[in-house]
Order: structure tokens, then sequence, then C-alpha cells
């Protein structure tokens, strides 16, 4: 990993470079994909089958619901059961985002009401084929129903026509009848645009690879997508003498074990405690499966931080604007006020961002690449619309009118202020 010190007096220039050069990667990443989008659009499911049977080896688009409740059976309890704790307590806490419709009347007995109307369908997008991720499941479909969202499909790549039973199994739990075994830019443009087989939906959400968020981008504006970049995962720790080596060296692979992109940084102004992880992490690759991805992600995106001082700690936190920060320090909470940046804050030594990946109840799909700057993770609020209802009375349009009609002419809008004018008593 890469090691940066705010002594040295290039150490803002270094961590710019360090940071647009990982932002480059994953934006470099983002081929073209309009041949696939246009080939479905024109060839339909013709076209899916296609890019499905070269890019996962699968031969069959829809899975039966006999296939679907085979697999299901097969699961095991424990991991069964682990989805339903995921799922309540996900639920309940995504049942608090609810809004409340406003009404107002003001002295003229105008009436304003602003109301939140669920979509009418979305899809979700759940990664699969080399990783599949039931949690992915609850974390797109749940806020949409508690939203009140009437239609929600799922579409998750299987791997050689093997769907995965714990993605099958909370795609169950959560209601979801439609459920395509497709994946990559081709499914996104299916449920973009349709097929014979797929009916479109108004809005397509979840974290996908390059080619995915790529493919969101360009249906964007014939189909709603999250305001948010949800591309290759971030962790950023904050770590003091108190912290324990052991535990954060395991937060920092834990995060890079996601992807080869996946950026890891440690920031502490405990030399001696960034030397202590460093040597963990190595002792600790070694015990993981993924250690290859996670390896190769902490030497290409890792970076580890020696920071005097906490108001440079927290002008860097603000910059990297990470998806997941972790405070694993003693006086966290003269952090908090001051922190205006990032996806999820993880307060103490015993909230790990691992956690919130599963059951604690927020939501793990969240701004990355530095959109942490002017955007928020899923929530109910990404599954409404809001619609404004204006009723007027003649004593509101003839108290208020004059002073729109003196507007309207200032902008050169003269037919504005017409069909002000003749609704306008005249005296």
């Amino acid at each position: 990993m890469k090691v940066l010190d705010s002594n040295n007096k290039n150490f803002d220039k270094n961590l710019d470079s360090l940071l647009l050069q990982r932002k480059k990667k994953v934006q470099s990443s983002s081929v073209s994909v309009s041949s696939i989008i246009n080939d479905v659009r024109k060839n339909g499911d013709k076209a899916i089958l296609k890019y499905e049977k070269r890019f996962n080896q699968n031969n069959k688009i829809i899975p039966s619901k006999k296939q679907i409740s085979n697999l299901i059976k097969s699961l095991d309890k424990k991991v069964k059961r682990a989805i339903d704790i995921a799922y309540n307590r996900i639920y309940k806490f995504h049942s608090l985002q609810k809004f409340k419709n406003i009404s107002y009347v003001d002295k003229y007995k105008n009436k304003l009401d602003y109301k939140y109307i669920p979509l009418d369908s979305v899809a979700i997008y759940v990664p699969g084929s080399t990783a599949s991720y039931p949690s992915s499941v609850l974390m797109n479909a749940i806020p949409a129903i508690v939203a009140g969202v009437k239609r929600i499909v799922m579409i998750n790549p299987g791997l050689k026509g093997k769907l995965n039973p714990a993605v099958l199994y909370a795609a169950r739990k959560c209601k979801i009848k439609e459920i395509y075994s497709i994946g990559g830019p081709s499914a996104i443009a299916a449920v973009a645009y349709g097929t014979k087989k797929i009916n479109k939906v108004n809005k397509i959400v979840g974290p996908g690879n390059a080619y995915v968020a790529a493919a969101k981008k360009e249906v964007f504006g014939d189909v709603g997508i999250e305001g948010m970049t949800a591309g290759p995962s971030e962790v950023t720790i904050v770590c003091d003498n108190f912290s324990n080596p052991e535990w954060v060296a395991s937060d920092l692979i834990g995060q890079a074990e996601h992807d080869n992109l996946a950026q890891c940084i440690l920031i502490s102004k405990d030399k001696s405690l960034i030397n202590n992880v460093q040597n963990e992490v190595s002792k600790q690759l070694k015990e993981i499966p993924r250690s290859s991805i996670a390896r190769k992600s902490l030497a290409d995106n890792g970076i580890l931080m020696h920071i005097n001082f906490d108001k440079k700690i927290i002008e860097v936190l603000n910059k990297i604007s990470p998806e997941h920060l972790e405070l694993n320090i003693k006086n966290y909470k003269s952090f908090i006020p001051k922190i205006k940046n990032a996806g999820s804050i993880c307060l103490g030594k015993y909230a790990v961002m691992a956690m919130t990946d599963y059951n604690i109840g927020s939501n793990h799909i969240l701004p990355t690449n530095g959109s942490a700057k002017y955007s928020s993770g899923i929530s109910v609020n990404e599954f409404y619309k809001r619609i404004s209802y204006i009723n007027l009375t003649k004593k509101g349009i003839e108290s208020l009118g004059p002073s729109v009609i003196t507007l309207a002419n200032y902008e050169g809008l003269v037919g504005h202020a017409q069909s002000v004018k003749k609704r306008i008593r005249r005296k």
C-alpha cells in the first residue's frame, strides 16, 4: 500500500494524484456499451440470449417456478434465518424513512399540496455470475416495498444457467415475482426498453460492474437510475493508539476482497499502529479465498496516511468523500459534526462496515468515487416521485396576480402576463 505523511510538503499534491489515478481507472473501465444496447433494442430476446450464452454460458432467460422452489429448498436453514433477520431489520429502519404529504392553505384560501407518489415499476440489478449477493436483493427491494412500488423486477445473472439459492430466497422474501436470469449491459437494455418476454420499467437501481454502470448511464433519460455513482467499493478508516491493529487490518481486507478497483485507506496519528496494521494485512491476506483480488486492490489503490492533527484528518476525509467511513477512535464524537462527505459512518471500534453490509438496517448501496459530496445512498426516497398540486381561489389570483404580471413583463414573457391578466376581475 502507498504511504503518505502529512509532514511532507507534497502531501496534498500526492494525495490528489492518487485519488485521481483511481478515479480515472474506474471511469476508463466504463467502456462503450452502445452496440449491445442498440442490439437489444433492435433484436430483443434474441440478442439477450446471444449475450447470455457468450458471457454467462446461460441458455435460459426466465427460470421456472419449479427450478426456483427446488433451489430455495436446497438452501441451508442457517442462511435462510440470517436473511430473515436482515430483512426484518432493514425493513424496520427503512419504514422510518416514509415521507408525509404536505398540505398548505394561505390567507387567500389558495391550497398547495405536495404528494409522494410511488413509482409504478423498478428493476433491481443484483450482481451474479462469479459472486452473488442476497444482501443486495434486500437493500434494493425493501426501500421500494416500503415506498409502495407495485412491480419489482429482479435481474440477476447466473453462471452456466445456475442461479444462487440465497438470492432467490431473498427475492421470495421480498415477494418479487418477476425474475430474469440475465446480466450485464444487455440486461439493463432489456428492462429499459422492453422485449417480448420482459416489460420495461420506470427505474433501474443496484450495483454492478463497470459495464453495468456504463449501461445505466447510457439508458438514463429513457428510464431513471439512482442519483449517485455506485461503483467499486471504498472504505476509509481513522485509527488511534487505542485501535486494535488486527481488527483494522481485517476491515481493510474485507473491503479489498470486493474488487480489484476497491479502495482502502487508513489514516492515523500513530505511526507504530500503521506499521502494525501493515504487518497484520500481510498475515491475514493468506487466510482468505479471495486473497488475489484483495492483494491487487490494496497494492493498486490502498493508501496508508500518517496525519498529525485532527483538523487535517477531517479536511482529508471530506476530500476523499468515502463510501464507507470507520471512525475507530476514542474521540469520534468530536469528528461527527465536521464530516460532511461520506456514504455511511461507523462510529467506534465495534461499528464495523461489514455489519452494515448485512443486517444492521442501514443501506449498503452508497455513493462512491467522490460522489458522496453531492449524493446519498439508496433510501425509500429513491422510489418516490413528488408532485405539486395547486388550487387558486379568485381572491388569490386577484391579490397575487399583479406582481406576477410585473415579473412576467420584466422577463419579456408577455404571454405569461396576459394569461394571468385575463383572469383578474375587471374593475
